[in-house]
């Protein structure tokens, strides 16, 4: 019995490389025919996770959603209220907002980028190009000249090389966010003079009435919401950030 329990060992001992290796995963096999090498994919997957990483931040330095939130927030402290409309709704309507204005510049990287890359169709270096080239047409249609000569011009002389040519990505990047927060803090401004001149006033006819006692702030700020729903603010507002960018 002990003899057959240990022939018995022997085989399985003996088997077991050879079911090793009929298990043994091809990388190249999960691969469609005539694709990349698997050192590729793996190269391909790790750029991706790469890109979602900082995706957050890529989405804030090349499109419009500075421009929103900051307009957004300068208009919720006009009115004089801290908490409403909530964080999470000012950035999700700024969310989709981007998304409205960016869709032509979205479909184009995708078209002319990313699906030829997915498809094997042009190799990783020529999808780069082809993926930020409509984000760099973007940034440069509305960015300002005087920010991105200033980007440029050091660029240059930090690095004791050349300045930066017109459109690199190092010195447009932080041009357009500049110049993104300039327009913002502009129609910000444009926002909060109407709500002043009502604290003004408010604070006027209560001094003048000798309510001292009585901050102006509890009355003027149902006249301030009264005047934004009557003016029909949303609509003049959102049509305005969006039709900025036209």
């Amino acid at each position: 019995m002990r003899l057959a329990f240990i022939i018995l060992l022997a085989a399985v001992a003996a088997a077991a490389p050879e079911a090793a290796r009929a298990q043994a995963v091809d990388l190249n096999a999960l691969l469609p025919a005539g694709g990349q090498a698997a050192s590729g994919r793996v190269i391909q997957l790790v750029g991706l996770l790469t890109v979602l990483s900082v995706a957050p931040g890529l989405l804030i330095m090349t499109t419009s959603f500075t421009r929103f939130v900051v307009a957004l927030s300068f208009l919720r402290s006009g009115v004089g209220l801290q908490s409403t409309p909530a964080n999470l709704i000012l950035v999700s309507l700024s969310l989709f907002m981007t998304f409205y204005v960016m869709a032509p510049t979205f479909e184009r990287s995708w078209e002319d980028g990313l699906r030829p890359l997915m498809e094997n169709r042009i190799s990783e270096q020529e999808a780069v190009g082809k993926i930020v080239e409509p984000f760099r047409e973007f940034m440069l249609a509305h960015v300002r000249e005087k920010d991105l000569k200033l980007f440029e011009d050091l660029a240059g002389g930090a690095s004791k090389s050349p300045p930066a040519a017109p459109g690199e990505l190092r010195s447009l990047v932080p041009a357009f966010m500049i110049s993104e927060l300039r327009r913002g803090f502009e129609i910000g401004f444009l926002i909060a003079l109407p709500f002043l001149v009502i604290d003004m006033i408010v604070s006027t006819l209560t001094m003048s009435m000798g309510m001292m006692m009585l901050p102006p702030s509890v009355i003027a700020l149902p006249v301030k919401v009264l005047f934004f729903i009557l003016v029909d603010g949303w609509n003049l507002l959102i049509g305005s950030l969006v039709r900025s960018y036209v």
